[in-house]
């Protein structure tokens, strides 16, 4: 993957509007686009609706990726947007609050104040 300044980019890209507040954590993961081999990743953001994630291979917005979080099946999402090595998707189906807590726990996220 390249090396990019995702802090920087990330806060970027978060800009956008979100229906589920988000909580920042990083977790090892691999992520996959229709067709194609499964990749790791570092999730960078998860909600219930949706994840940021480092994406070195550019994701078209509304294409379908896959994602395998540690201890969970795969789940569909959509590409919302890609910016410099980074992608930010919507789940096809939400997780759950105890899905998402789970992961909080065990990877130590810290939830964003303003739901971004």
């Amino acid at each position: 993957m390249p090396t990019i300044n995702w802090q920087q980019d990330y806060e970027a890209a978060a800009s956008d509007d979100r229906c589920a507040p988000r909580s920042r954590m990083v977790i090892p993961a691999k992520l996959r686009r229709n067709g194609a081999r499964a990749a790791q990743t570092l999730v960078l953001d998860l909600s219930l609706a949706g994840f940021s994630a480092l994406a070195s291979v550019r994701l078209a917005q509304g294409s379908k990726v896959y994602l395998t979080l540690p201890g969970l099946e795969l789940r569909e999402a959509e590409v919302v947007w890609w910016h410099a090595g980074l992608v930010g998707c919507a789940f096809a189906n939400l997780l759950t609050q105890r899905e998402h807590d789970a992961l909080l726990l065990r990877y130590g996220g810290e939830a964003d104040g303003d739901g971004r």
